[in-house]
């Protein structure tokens, strides 16, 4: 079973004007984290932010950082974002050619460690890494945009790598990422994901209200 429910807004759906703002009310509203989508127009087709952006968001709050890094190559990068402030760090198999060589250097920086599998990623690519990392996250959308439509599919794979994890006793937590709403939250959640990332249900659903909205998907 999946443990405690954990919440990670999406930054992607804030204001960007007022980020350092939103960052904090959401810290305000009860979320658990904030999610950071860090694309280079390269690995995925669209650009968002980077370190320097993180460093100087930091100061507005004391939530750890949850950084999804969607960049390639993404072991020149993981130094910058480690030392910028991010708390975990998640990235593609496909954007290393050596996962187990980045997953320790996430790890000499004191950092948690997380692989996000795609939707059309097969679990296999995570599994011989559960013992080494904090994290895995899927994607229920392909990544590169806010806004998609949740991909059901993929929660076969989330049922079969909790089953794995708890098997195995591993500390490993499960994070579902795309079109997350009200409604399928519940689906993620039973299926045994604890962590979810929500961008646009949180920032636009009832007139932004986003201590309703994050307690809504927690009680799910």
């Amino acid at each position: 079973m999946p443990k405690s429910i954990k919440i990670s807004p999406s930054i992607l759906s804030a204001n960007f004007g007022i980020l350092g703002k939103e960052i904090s009310d959401l810290e305000k509203a009860g979320a658990d984290l904030i999610h950071v989508d860090v694309m280079d127009g390269h690995f995925v087709p669209n650009i968002t932010i980077g370190p320097d952006v993180i460093k100087d968001l930091r100061q507005h709050t004391k939530l750890p950082f949850d950084v999804h890094l969607m960049i390639s190559p993404v072991h020149k990068y993981i130094k910058n974002f480690a030392e910028a402030g991010a708390d975990i760090i998640t990235i593609h198999p496909e954007a290393t050619d050596n996962i187990e060589k980045s997953i320790q250097e996430i790890k000499s920086f004191g950092k948690k460690v997380g692989i996000s599998l795609n939707p059309e990623t097969k679990i296999e690519k995570v599994t011989p890494f559960l013992n080494k990392i904090d994290l895995v996250l899927i994607m229920s959308v392909n990544p590169g945009f806010g806004g998609q439509k949740f991909m059901p599919e993929v929660l076969g794979k989330i049922k079969i790598l909790r089953e794995k994890i708890d098997k195995e006793k591993y500390s490993v937590e499960i994070e579902i990422d795309g079109g997350i709403n009200f409604e399928n939250a519940k689906l993620a959640i039973n299926a045994g994901a604890n962590i979810l990332v929500s961008g646009t249900t949180i920032f636009k659903n009832n007139q932004g209200n986003l201590k309703k909205n994050i307690n809504l998907l927690k009680k799910n």
